[in-house]
């Protein structure tokens, strides 16, 4: 008995939902907007929170910030779920194939003295940062109105868990699979001098009521911190037979340069906001003028650190000048800063 196999076209009674035709016209949507746009409730809540009795479980005054239109805001990525996952495999696959050919060479182990300070001392600890940083941007993601915003926020909170994770591979391969390193990098977190301004701030920004408070501290505190040891550090690695260092530093460089993208999307889209620009321009500047010499201070705590430690000098020169470049940055995206007068990129 023979088959027959054909193709028929089945035109669809409508192109995508309502609520998308409603906003972008009657037309085939991405996979961003279906995924994206109009997901979270806004009416018909059970109750309100037994703990914040005044706002509902969603509500946009869980922050001053304010939007006209939450989803006038996109991830400029066009991040949802599915291509997030693949991207965040992809990277965590590299970086495990980076590891192995570092493992398979012992490359740790000719690491210079210096630098294993660098890595036991003040690099695997951040596992603890990265941690409390997951916090605070899950917190974020939680309160944060609209999923368009929402959404990349939860997924800096998973990658920043994935970095912690990272940092703690970096520990187990130079103590050739066992614990004791990140037993050390535990106590260096609870105890060491030049990080208790890292792990204060941290702290502290866990705390934050607003959570958009709690995200721009702790972007400040990244933008300060990511280019000292992962960008300086591996342009000096390279010449200070660090090999294992810039290796692995580029790694955590790519991801920050990719983590950006969102963040300054959204601070100009607080900025721009046609009715709420003013107001949340001077919000963002009472922000920054809270976290801004807190996380300077910390980072430069650390930056000292190093430079003690490990006699990489040239570290506070970098800190210096990055902080000055944050500062400029913050100005350029229209939030002026009364605690960096006088600081220039």
């Amino acid at each position: 008995m023979g088959y027959e196999l054909r193709t028929n076209v089945v035109d669809p009674y409508r192109n995508t939902f309502s609520h998308l035709t409603d906003r972008f016209g009657d037309r085939p949507a991405t996979r961003y907007q279906e995924a994206s746009f109009g997901v979270q409730p806004t009416e018909n809540f059970h109750y309100r929170p037994t703990w914040d009795a005044e706002r509902e479980l969603y509500d946009p005054a869980y922050t001053v910030l304010r939007l006209t239109d939450p989803y006038a805001y996109t991830d400029p990525r066009q991040y949802y779920y599915t291509p997030y996952v693949a991207n965040a495999a992809d990277r965590y696959e590299s970086f495990g194939q980076t590891l192995k050919y570092i493992e398979d060479r012992r490359l740790l182990d000719k690491l210079p003295e210096n630098w294993q300070i660098v890595c036991t001392g003040f690099v695997v600890p951040l596992r603890h940062y990265e941690s409390g940083a997951q916090l605070i941007s899950s917190n974020a993601a939680r309160f944060a109105y609209g999923t368009t915003v929402a959404q990349p926020i939860a997924f800096a909170g998973m990658d920043r868990i994935g970095n912690a994770q990272l940092h703690s591979l970096v520990g187990l391969a130079m103590d050739g699979g066992g614990g004791h390193a990140l037993e050390e990098a535990k106590k260096n977190w609870l105890y060491s001098t030049q990080l208790q301004g890292l792990r204060r701030l941290i702290e502290e920004l866990l705390v934050e009521p607003d959570w958009a408070a709690g995200l721009v501290g702790l972007d400040i505190a990244d933008q300060m911190l990511y280019p000292v040891l992962f960008d300086h550090l591996d342009d000096r690695a390279l010449f200070r037979g660090a090999t294992a260092y810039s290796l692995l530093a580029r790694h955590f460089n790519d991801w920050f340069a990719g983590h950006r993208k969102w963040l300054d999307a959204l601070y100009k889209a607080w900025v721009k906001d046609a009715q709420h620009g003013e107001s949340n321009a001077k919000a963002l500047a009472g922000f920054a003028d809270r976290w801004y010499p807190r996380a300077e201070a910390a980072v430069h705590q650390l930056a000292d650190g190093v430079a003690e430690s490990a006699g990489s000098e040239t570290i506070r020169s970098a800190m210096a000048r990055g902080a000055a470049e944050v500062a400029g940055r913050l100005r350029k995206a229209g939030i002026p800063l009364a605690a960096t007068e006088g600081a220039s990129a």
